[in-house]
C-alpha cells in the first residue's frame, strides 16, 4: 500500500479553544494510535493519561505516554486515545482514528473515503 501525509489537529476535550496548529502526519493504517507530537499536546493542555507499551515495526518495545484528544482532519472529527510521541518518533494517522471518522483509506487517490459504519 501506498503512504501519504495529510494535517491533523488535536484538540484539548475540556477546553475546546486549545489545540495544536495542523501538524503533519503519515496516514499509516499499521498504527492503531495516531502518534503526535508531546510537546504540542502539552502546548494544547492535553495531558497524559497512563503510559502504553508498543512494539515497533523492528520488534523494539518502547513505552510512551497517551492521553485523549478530539482529533479532525480533512472535515472529519473524533475522540480517541492519542500517543504523546518523543523527538525521533514519527507523527502517524491511526487506523484507530480513521475508524473513528468513519472513512477507508483511498491509497491511490491518497484520499479519504466516507463509508457506512456496520452494524452488527
Amino acid at each position: 500500500m501506498s503512504s501519504f501525509r495529510t494535517n491533523l489537529i488535536a484538540v484539548n476535550p475540556r477546553e475546546a479553544d486549545r489545540l495544536t496548529p495542523p501538524l503533519e502526519v503519515m496516514v499509516d493504517t499499521g498504527s492503531e494510535l495516531s502518534w503526535l507530537p508531546a510537546e504540542a499536546l502539552r502546548d494544547a493542555g492535553i495531558v497524559p493519561m497512563r503510559n502504553r507499551v508498543f512494539q515497533t515495526a523492528t520488534t523494539q518495545r518502547i513505552e510512551r505516554p497517551i492521553g485523549y484528544a478530539i482529533l479532525r482532519c480533512e472535515g472529519f472529527e473524533t475522540n480517541d486515545e492519542v500517543v504523546f510521541a518523543e523527538p525521533g518518533d514519527m507523527n502517524l494517522l491511526g487506523v484507530r482514528t480513521l475508524g473513528g471518522f468513519g472513512v477507508m483509506v483511498d491509497p491511490i487517490a491518497h484520499k479519504f473515503v466516507a463509508t457506512a459504519t456496520i452494524v452488527a
